[in-house]
């Protein structure tokens, strides 16, 4: 004959057993946010990259600026944002150019990023640094399109190539967990398994607190 295990017993395994469950997912590193695949927008400013908070076509830099693009698989905007690699020096780029009056001059810094940035089938052109000489009420769109050609955008005005690279796509979702080489990661567990897991794990808790209790008065 079999005796039944006692209820302390039983609650002990039955926390062993979530336990082993959960250890691995609690352990693993969190999942990485999903990255988005598209033209970031820089300046020059204070000899660092600085995220261009207003969009090209509404921001006028001024003569001697340096506009900085960089297309990569960055998070949604923000500082996060992969930086172009080269330094923004305005007296390098525009050194052949000379002033004009009533035109102003920019250097336009393009870095096409990585083969691991690129989408199937594309590989990225070289970067490389441009003077433009344009009116000096050109916005930083009017200045990309006089030296980067051509330029492709969405039906909601996004930009989504620069010198036609990339051929297709626009802003598209690398998934979940990715990294900047857009490789895909493992996703971390669901809220749902941890919560559940979490309530059984306090539940079998109770059971060896009053088996304990019940057994010692």
């Amino acid at each position: 004959m079999t005796l039944p295990l006692p209820r302390a017993a039983v609650a002990a395994a039955a926390v062993a057993a979530v336990l082993a469950l959960l250890l691995p997912f609690l352990l693993a590193a969190p999942a990485q946010a999903t990255g988005y695949r598209y033209w970031s927008f820089w300046k020059w400013s204070e000899s660092a990259w600085a995220y261009q908070q207003q969009g090209p076509a509404v921001y006028v830099p001024p003569d001697g600026a340096v506009d900085g693009w960089r297309f990569a698989v960055s998070p949604d905007g923000g500082q996060g944002a992969a930086r172009p690699t080269a330094a923004g020096d305005f007296g390098a780029v525009c050194a052949d150019v000379p002033a004009q009056a009533g035109k102003k001059r920019i250097a336009v810094v393009l870095d096409f990023g990585t083969a691991a940035d690129a989408p199937a089938g594309e590989a990225p052109p070289a970067a490389r640094t441009i003077c433009a000489a344009v009116p000096t009420a050109a916005s930083s769109a009017e200045v990309l399109a006089a030296v980067a050609p051509p330029l492709r955008y969405d039906s909601g005005g996004i930009l989504c190539a620069i010198a036609g690279y990339p051929r297709t796509g626009c802003g598209d979702t690398v998934g979940a967990g990715a990294d900047s080489g857009a490789k895909g990661g493992s996703p971390g567990p669901s809220v749902g398994l941890l919560a559940g897991g979490a309530v059984i794990v306090v539940l079998a808790a109770g059971a060896v607190w009053q088996a304990r209790r019940r057994r010692d008065s």
